[in-house]
């Protein structure tokens, strides 16, 4: 048996080009911008998928997307602090509901409140303040 010669293979830590690249992108005030998301461990990832269909099969019919090489993409990425490329993920989480959020925090924001319904809390608790006082004191 001859000796395999491994001298050619490349280090696991080594990045690839990965070629052309669809990357997922949101219509913003400027044009697109390219989409960012998070691993599982909350870390900041550009992702790039290596076909049309399997962007598809990810975020769905609906995601716009541009054509750019790794390098690119990379290079956009860099000075937002993202270093992280995840090329083809198999799966995504749904973007949450903003809407419904939004609408609980607004029912039970403390802008809602009536300035005379805070004076009645302030009244209130002083009162309670000056009653114990009147025990404590006797």
């Amino acid at each position: 048996m001859s000796p395999v010669d491994r001298s050619e293979d490349p280090e696991p830590s080594e990045r690839f080009p990965a070629g052309l690249l669809f990357v997922p992108v949101r219509s913003g005030p400027a044009g697109c911008t390219a989409r960012f998301f998070r691993t599982p461990l909350g870390g900041r990832t550009a992702v790039g998928f290596t076909s049309a269909a399997r962007l598809t099969a990810t975020l769905g019919t609906d995601q716009a997307c541009i054509r750019l090489c790794e390098p690119a993409l990379r290079a956009l990425a860099a000075p937002l602090g993202v270093t992280t490329l995840t090329i083809d993920p198999q799966l995504s989480a749904p973007a949450a509901d903003r809407t419904a959020a939004t609408a609980r925090e607004r029912e039970n924001s403390w802008r809602r409140w009536h300035p005379q319904h805070v004076g009645a809390l302030r009244v209130t608790g002083a009162a309670a303040v000056a009653a114990c006082l009147n025990l404590l004191i006797g």
